[in-house]
């Protein structure tokens, strides 16, 4: 029961088809297996999960894509392959190499496997934590693992806060924490690690560290020849992500990654007519990029569909959302690229690739400015890249907030900024907001340019090809300009592409501040000084100064107490401590 309860919640992840496995009922290691399929490779029966491997011992249940598949189906020759599907190739490579297996996948992925003979579960996670996967523990020992939150308190885990990850967020804005959640007793694989369950217990190892496998030093070879090496690969990254045998769309704004990925996908071969290009707006044209995505179009057969998102909207849509993230997420341009996906979906969508990525790799926030120019590498705090909400939280709850402790693998200062938004902030959030906002619409979201080896390759590179002149990306700017088809001129650069902070203090205003209240009311005074959360709220209605973000995190905290609480209010009241 509550397996069938775990996989019901999660029928958005995959509704074309369903299964369960289950095994030793009533003994000392019981497993039950369960899936929801979205049919992307192989749609035939023969790609139906849980999958056993030939021999029946091993079971496995996989979310994501393994883009070399085929390769590694020829490596694996002496495996007596029964369909087309990658979730098989995982199979034998476990069976060949065990743990080994993961270094020969690229793609991403979570997935379990059961060993029957060993009677030994093994999780694991892609290099990058693209896919989700969630885990609780027992007292008694049995361990729930899952997709989504959602299933684990679908079977039955307390929906209790994490009053530590509430006050780190609300204090200094960071979403991610360690290998915690903002629930407690539910954790997160973290990144590059793997989970293994057997009679001696469950522990958490790594298998990958982007620090680790770059080293310390820089890549000494001519510009010319890091520039042929990393174009080969963008080109084989994005080729690799169009395999399918369904459609496959693209998402674009009007930067330049959007313009290297449409140069890209144009170069790959892909019929321009049958890959849509999709783009959001919101109606202000201080915001919309839509003209710089016309120009980028309109020497190419790529069909615009352009996906508008409304005031009006976002009270319904935000609580929707709220439900398939189950944490705090990115406002309301999280919501305004949901749009894309539901309507991808309508249209027959099911896969679409963007260009999440590259200013990690190659410096593209204003804050590695002057991080290049200092090659030492003091102590870097974690930090969410905002202005954070602290002045209306009870001193005895704000003092509960935790910072990231983060590894400092290079010797310099701007390559452990990178490593910190790539490994702990930034990355991690946008990989999380924009898998459940793509999943809700049952479509999958590729990312060709974290493919594994071009971050590597981007790390390896000094400074100076990265910012030079107070501009960032240099070297990724001169590749592009061999790729993206001539006269494209990118959007200047802008942190959001939504007027949150128009809508919040203009047709939003009335609902911020209902959601605001609920969030008051919910706290009972151990979380909010509610006079002083008030009065910041007021000077932000009345125009002074710029930054929605505190008000979007109150807003969170009520749409979760909304959507999710229930009667386990009374729990979070009296979890300060």
């Amino acid at each position: 029961r509550e397996l069938e309860a775990m996989v019901g919640v999660q029928r958005h992840r995959g509704p074309d088809a369903g299964g369960l496995f289950i095994n030793g009922v009533g003994g000392e290691r019981a497993i039950g297996l369960g899936h929801n399929r979205l049919s992307i490779i192989d749609v035939t029966p023969a790609g139906l999960q849980p999958m056993a491997d030939v021999d029946g011992h091993l079971q496995i249940v996989f979310n994501g894509e393994i883009y070399n598949h085929p390769e590694l189906r020829g490596e694996l020759g002496d495996y007596r392959f029964r369909g087309r599907t990658d979730t098989e190739v995982i199979l034998a490579a476990y069976r060949r190499w065990g743990i080994g297996a993961l270094e020969h996948l690229l793609g991403m992925f979570a997935f379990l496997i059961w060993d029957d003979r060993e009677q030994r579960l093994f999780a694991a996670r892609d290099r990058f934590g693209v896919k989700p996967l969630y885990y609780h523990e027992r007292d008694d020992g049995t361990l729930l693992m899952a997709s989504e939150i959602k299933a684990l308190l679908a079977a039955g885990v307390r929906a209790q806060p994490s009053a530590r990850a509430w006050a780190t967020y609300l204090a200094t804005g960071v979403h991610e924490l360690d290998n915690g959640t903002f629930w407690e007793g539910i954790g997160a694989v973290p990144p590059g690690h793997y989970l293994l369950s057997d009679e001696r217990g469950t522990r958490i190892g790594r298998w990958y560290d982007i620090g680790e496998r770059v080293g310390s030093g820089y890549d000494e070879r001519p510009a010319k020849d890091v520039a042929e090496e990393y174009c080969a690969l963008l080109r084989e990254s994005v080729r690799l992500r169009f395999r399918a045998d369904v459609p496959v769309a693209i998402n674009l704004s009007g930067g330049l990654d959007s313009s290297l990925l449409l140069g890209l996908v144009d170069e790959s071969g892909a019929a321009a007519a049958q890959v849509m290009a999709f783009t959001f707006i919101t109606g202000d044209p201080d915001y919309d990029e839509l003209p710089w995505v016309e120009r980028m179009l309109e020497r190419s057969e790529h069909k615009a569909v352009v996906c508008r998102l409304t005031p009006e909207e976002v009270p319904a849509l935000a609580s929707a959302v709220q439900v398939v993230e189950d944490e705090p997420y990115g406002g309301i341009p999280t919501l305004a690229y949901a749009r894309i996906f539901e309507t991808a979906r309508d249209l027959g969508i099911r896969v679409l690739l963007d260009g999440q990525g590259m200013d990690e790799q190659w410096a593209g926030y204003d804050y590695y400015q002057q991080a290049a120019d200092s090659r030492e590498a003091p102590v870097v705090q974690g930090s969410s890249g905002m202005a954070a909400f602290a002045g209306g939280l009870v001193p005895e709850f704000r003092a509960l907030a935790g910072s990231v402790e983060l590894r400092q693998p290079f010797p310099d200062r701007l390559r452990n900024l990178q490593y910190r938004d790539i490994r702990q902030t930034k990355l991690p959030r946008a990989l999380r907001f924009n898998d459940r906002i793509s999943m809700r619409a049952s479509t999958e979201l590729r990312e060709p340019f974290l493919d594994h080896r071009l971050v590597e390759l981007a790390l390896r590179q000094p400074p100076e090809r990265k910012i030079a002149n107070g501009t960032g990306k240099v070297m990724l700017r001169e590749m592009a300009a061999g790729i993206v088809p001539g006269g494209i001129v990118e959007a200047p650069k802008r942190p959001v592409q939504t007027p949150q902070r128009e809508w919040l203090r203009g047709p939003l205003r009335e609902w911020a501040t209902g959601m605001v209240e609920t969030a008051i009311a919910f706290s009972g005074g151990n979380w909010l000084a509610a006079d002083a959360v008030r009065q910041q709220c007021r000077e932000f209605f009345s125009g002074n100064g710029d930054n929605s973000y505190f008000l979007w995190q109150l807003i969170s905290l009520g749409l979760i107490v909304e959507t999710r609480m229930g009667s386990a209010k009374k729990e979070w009241r009296g979890a300060d401590r």
